[in-house]
């Protein structure tokens, strides 16, 4: 009966390989407008690039393991997820209060620990408390400026 079992969730396993869901890749992240208006520093790109893009943008960067389901699934799960809530790409068709808005809850989701996503920590390395302290100051002042 075991046998039975692990030779059909295999089959399950393989077929899924075929079956992937449509990636999260536009030609460019297309974050000009996001930059130009929040004029990050290099040290808060290099930052929002490394723990923000890949799931707050139209251009996800996968790691290989992304083609195998249902880690695929799960992954495209949270880039929509994270899309719906902010998206860096989508900044020139937010207004003011949205943006302002947008910054606060990046501020509230880094400082209580919420974002990035522990899973991502876990796969692409731990955001430090100085990042976290200067990806804040930034998006204060950015905030601030509308």
């Amino acid at each position: 009966m075991i046998k039975k079992i692990l030779i059909a969730v295999a089959v399950v396993f393989v077929i899924a390989q075929f079956f992937g869901r449509e990636k999260n890749e536009a030609p460019t992240r297309e974050l000009e407008v996001f930059i130009t208006e929040t004029t990050p520093s290099k040290e808060v790109s290099n930052i929002l690039s490394a723990k923000c893009y890949d799931c707050h943008s139209n251009k996800t960067e996968y790691p290989w393991y992304a083609n195998v389901a249902p880690v695929s699934y799960w992954i495209n799960h949270h880039v929509e997820e994270g899309k719906e809530h902010l998206n860096f790409s989508d900044w020139a068709n937010y207004n003011t209060k949205r943006k302002k808005h947008k910054l606060d809850e990046l501020i509230e989701e880094v400082e209580e620990g919420k974002m990035p996503l522990d899973s991502y920590e876990n796969l692409h390395g731990d955001i430090t408390e100085l990042e976290k302290e200067v990806l804040i100051a930034w998006a204060k002042k950015a905030m601030n400026s509308y």
